[in-house]
């Protein structure tokens, strides 16, 4: 399976219904195993900063091909800090879940806007659904 520009906006819509449909508001950004940006959804009534921590998200979980709550934990279990890799866009907050199939790490969806155990519950069902 290779993520596609059909698959991302997909991916989108069905974030988009899930939080619309609890009543949330959320940004949500998906690329690919590289880390760029193929697709992104700001909902009204989001937080500025919400769409550059999705982003921030999905960037950090395609590039270190796990979920960015995983980094945060090795974090803080080794006392790294994620200057460590010397990349201003990566973020241990969690919300950040790579897409994978049976090829490895595909590309990965971040979601901000709501709690940060709700952004990464709300990333594993969308794909959960949507996969």
């Amino acid at each position: 399976m290779n993520l596609t520009l059909k698959l991302a906006q997909q991916l989108i819509t069905n974030t988009i219904e899930i939080a619309t449909s609890k009543n949330q508001q959320v940004a949500v950004a998906i690329v690919d195993a590289h880390g760029e940006l193929l697709a992104y959804a700001k909902m009204d009534g989001t937080a500025f900063h919400a769409g550059v921590l999705a982003q921030n998200k999905a960037y950090t979980s395609a590039r270190d091909r796990q979920k960015t709550s995983s980094l945060a934990k090795w974090a803080q279990q080794t006392g790294k800090d994620l200057a460590y890799w010397t990349d201003a866009k990566f973020t241990g907050i969690a919300g950040g879940v790579p897409i994978e199939s049976n090829q490895g790490v595909i590309g990965a969806i971040g979601i901000s806007g709501l709690a940060e155990e709700d952004d990464e519950a709300l990333a594993l069902n969308v794909l959960k659904i949507s996969l």
